[in-house]
């Protein structure tokens, strides 16, 4: 199921992917830094939710509180949010 994310404090304007189960997939950034975007991107795909949260929440860049790397976890977790069915 593909998923947008609006990310908050970076360059970066919009965060797409695509969950299969807890697998990501077909992740893509517009904006922000396209070398690092299409790295990210690349390192990611086919790994679960939880091994993207592990290595990338937290990360800051520059003097940032956050990341691309780092919004795209928020994005993941606003996604599972969104999958869980409501008790």
């Amino acid at each position: 199921m593909e998923h947008t994310f609006i990310p908050r404090g970076v360059c970066t304007t919009r965060i797409t992917f695509d969950l299969d189960g807890n697998i990501l997939k077909n992740v893509h950034f517009t904006g922000g830094c396209n070398g690092n975007a299409k790295a990210v991107s690349a390192l990611v795909e086919g790994m679960t939710v939880d091994q993207v949260k592990e290595r990338l929440s937290g990360i800051q860049c520059g003097f940032k509180s956050t990341s691309c790397s780092d919004q795209l976890v928020k994005g993941l977790i606003e996604a599972e949010e969104e999958q869980t069915p409501q008790k």
